[in-house]
C-alpha cells in the first residue's frame, strides 16, 4: 500500500529546508562572526572615509560625479539581481550586509593589503620587472575572490537558516561582488580625477567611469556569484548536497577569468585588437557561465515554490496553471502571460504571477499558517485574476 504525502506537511518541510520567510538579525553579540564582520567592515569603512576626506577638498567634483554615476549603476544592478531572486527571497538586511562586506571589508581591509603583499613577494621571487608585468593578474584573482568568499562564510555563520542552497550563494555572491565593484570603481574614478593635478578632473574621471561601466558587466558581480555558488557546493548545506568537483570548478573559473582580465595588457602584446578580443571573450565566457550556474541552481528553488503552492492549488486559491507558471522557468511564465490575447490580458496575468509570488512569501513568513497577510495575498490573487478593483476595506489588513 502506498501513501501520498500530505501537501501541507510537504509545504512545511519545504519552508524549513529552504529558510524562506525567515528574518535576519544582524546584531548577534554572542556570535564571533558578528564581531569579525564589524571589525573588518568598520575598519574598511573608516579607511575609505579617510581617503574621501583627505582628497575631497581638491577633487570634490570628480568624487561627486563618480559617486553619482556609480550610485545609478549600482542601483540598476541591485534591482536586476534582486529581481532574479524570485525564490526564497533573501531579506534586504542580509543583502545590505553582503554589499557592505564586499564594498568595505573585502576591498579596503583585506584585498588592498593582500595585493601589495603578494606582488611584493612575487618581486622578491621573480624580479621587480616580472612582478610589475604579471603581479596584478596573479594576485588580485586570489586575494580579492577569497576576500569576498570569506564574506559568504561570515554570512553563513550569521544566517545559517537563510543561506541554504547554491542559489543562495549565487545571489549573495552577486551582492558581495556588487559592493566590491562599486567602491573599487569610485576609487578608480578618484584616482583618475587626481591624475592631472586637479585640472579637468571631471573629464578625466568620466573617461575612467565610462570604461569601468562599459566593461563591468563581466566583473566582480559575476565572478563572485560564481565563486560563492561554488563555495556552497564545496562546503555543502542542509538543502544542498556537497559536489566537490563542481565546487572546485566554480572556484577556479572566476579566478581564471579575473586573472586573464588583469593580464590583458601583457597577453595582448600591445595590440588593441587583441585587447578587444580578450574583453569580448572573457565577457562572453563569464555571462555564459553565470547563465549556466543559474540554470543549475534554480531548480531546487522552483521545487520549494511548487511545494509551498501545492496546498493553495488543492484549496482553490491558486490555479494549477498559475502555480506551474510561477514555479517554472522564464519560458513557462512567458507562455502563461501570452495564453490570452490582448495587451490588457497579458498585463493582468503578469500581475497575477506577481501576486502568486507575494502569496508564497506570505505563506513562508507565516510557516504555512493562516494570517491576515496570507488572507490578503490570497484575496489579491483572486482579485487580479478576475480583474476586480481594489477592495478598500482590505487595505489596512495588508499594512
Amino acid at each position: 500500500m502506498t501513501t501520498t504525502a500530505d501537501p501541507a506537511h510537504t509545504r512545511f518541510l519545504a519552508i524549513e529546508e529552504s529558510g524562506w520567510g525567515r528574518s535576519f538579525t544582524f546584531y548577534q553579540p554572542r556570535n564571533l562572526a558578528f564581531w569579525v564582520y564589524v571589525l573588518l567592515t568598520g575598519s574598511g569603512l573608516l579607511l575609505f572615509a579617510d581617503r574621501i576626506g583627505s582628497t575631497y577638498p581638491a577633487y570634490s567634483r570628480a568624487i561627486l560625479v563618480t559617486a553619482l554615476v556609480f550610485a545609478v549603476y549600482g542601483a540598476i544592478f541591485w534591482w536586476f539581481t534582486h529581481h532574479i531572486d524570485r525564490y526564497a527571497r533573501q531579506p534586504v538586511k542580509l543583502l545590505v550586509t553582503a554589499f557592505a562586506w564586499g564594498g568595505f571589508a573585502a576591498t579596503w581591509s583585506m584585498a588592498a593589503y593582500a595585493n601589495d603583499a603578494l606582488i611584493s613577494i612575487y618581486g622578491k621571487l621573480f624580479g621587480h620587472a616580472w612582478a610589475q608585468d604579471w603581479g596584478a593578474g596573479l594576485a588580485a584573482p586570489f586575494t580579492e575572490e577569497t576576500a569576498k568568499g570569506f564574506g559568504l562564510l561570515l554570512l553563513i555563520a550569521l544566517a545559517p537558516r537563510l543561506v541554504r542552497t547554491a542559489f543562495d550563494g549565487f545571489i549573495l555572491g552577486a551582492f558581495l561582488g556588487l559592493g566590491f565593484e562599486i567602491i573599487e570603481d569610485i576609487a578608480y574614478g578618484m584616482n583618475a580625477g587626481a591624475s592631472r593635478f586637479g585640472a579637468e578632473q571631471v573629464e578625466a574621471s568620466l573617461s575612467t567611469v565610462v570604461l569601468r561601466v562599459a566593461t563591468g558587466t563581466a566583473g566582480h558581480i559575476l565572478y563572485t556569484a560564481l565563486f560563492c555558488a561554488g563555495l556552497v557546493y564545496l562546503l555543502g548545506r542542509p538543502a544542498e548536497p556537497r559536489r566537490i568537483g563542481r565546487g572546485l570548478l566554480l572556484l577556479a573559473l572566476p579566478m581564471l577569468l579575473h586573472g586573464l582580465w588583469d593580464s590583458m595588457a601583457n597577453l595582448s602584446g600591445g595590440s588593441n585588437l587583441a585587447v578587444l578580443g580578450l574583453i569580448v571573450g572573457i565577457t562572453v565566457v563569464a555571462l555564459l557561465a553565470a547563465v549556466r550556474v543559474f540554470a543549475l541552481t534554480v531548480p531546487r528553488e522552483r521545487r520549494f515554490l511548487a511545494e509551498i503552492l501545492a496546498p493553495e492549488v488543492d484549496a482553490g486559491f491558486v490555479t494549477a496553471e498559475e502555480a506551474a507558471a510561477a514555479s517554472g522557468n522564464a519560458k513557462a511564465r512567458r507562455a502563461f502571460r501570452r495564453a490570452e490575447p490582448g495587451r490588457a490580458a497579458r498585463g493582468r496575468r503578469t500581475y497575477v504571477l506577481e501576486a502568486v509570488f507575494d502569496l508564497a512569501d506570505a505563506l513562508a513568513a507565516a510557516r504555512g499558517a493562516r494570517t491576515p497577510r496570507v488572507d490578503f495575498a490570497r484575496a489579491e490573487v483572486s482579485r487580479l485574476r478576475d480583474g476586480r478593483p481594489v477592495d478598500e476595506a482590505l487595505l489596512p489588513v495588508r499594512l
